[in-house]
């Protein structure tokens, strides 16, 4: 087994040491942690106005399927996460004014990321790419930090392993938010909620 070399180690959302493997496309590698090079760091302000929304997008394999991005601007929303993006591998593509960030598995099966407006990536310190049904993004904000976990949970079909896998994947990510950050959980349920709210639950 050949040892990494020091250079290559990046810090993951919690400061431990992990490897920052390179893809050219960003497709083809899973990374579980990278930190953006940030021109302006830029904190959100979270108790001012900002939009955020989760949508399936069914797959992003499609030709043109990433312009789902012109119905962030219409909408004028900040962050979108999605669910079954269907792309292998995990990483960071720049589109235009936007950045996907995404999380996939060996397959063309699932998946989950997120696209970012122009402004929010100033405010990215960095994010996990947990497995292709978590994904979780930390945001520099004030007062408090923002950490957003995006899903795609298993259908109530599926095998007990692969709930089980789910839950614990979420548990991963919950550890790496801090107790005073702000932590969203959203995405696509694959539930029947109702139309009640309960507690902090919304449908």
């Amino acid at each position: 087994m050949t040892k990494q070399p020091q250079r290559n180690r990046v810090k993951d959302i919690k400061g431990c040491s992990l490897y920052n493997r390179p893809s050219s496309s960003g497709r083809d590698c899973h990374a579980p942690q990278v930190i953006p090079d940030r021109q302006q760091a830029t904190a959100l302000k979270i108790s001012e106005y900002l939009k955020i929304s989760t949508w399936n997008v069914r797959t992003m394999l499609q030709k043109g399927k990433l312009d789902n991005k012109r119905e962030m601007v219409r909408l004028k929303i900040n962050i979108m996460g999605i669910s079954e993006v269907r792309w292998k591998g995990a990483g960071v593509i720049n589109s235009d004014s936007h950045k996907l960030i995404y999380s996939g598995g060996n397959d063309h099966e699932r998946g989950v990321g997120f696209i970012l407006d122009r402004q929010t990536p100033l405010s990215l310190k960095g994010y996990w790419a947990v497995s292709d049904r978590v994904i979780l993004i930390k945001l520099e904000g004030k007062p408090l930090d923002l950490d957003i976990i995006q899903v795609y949970v298993p259908t109530s079909t599926s095998t007990e392993e692969d709930i089980d896998a789910f839950y614990s994947d979420l548990e991963k990510a919950k550890k790496q938010c801090k107790s005073q950050d702000s932590v969203i959980i959203m995405g696509d349920f694959n539930a029947k909620v109702g139309e009640q709210r309960m507690d902090d639950l919304m449908d």
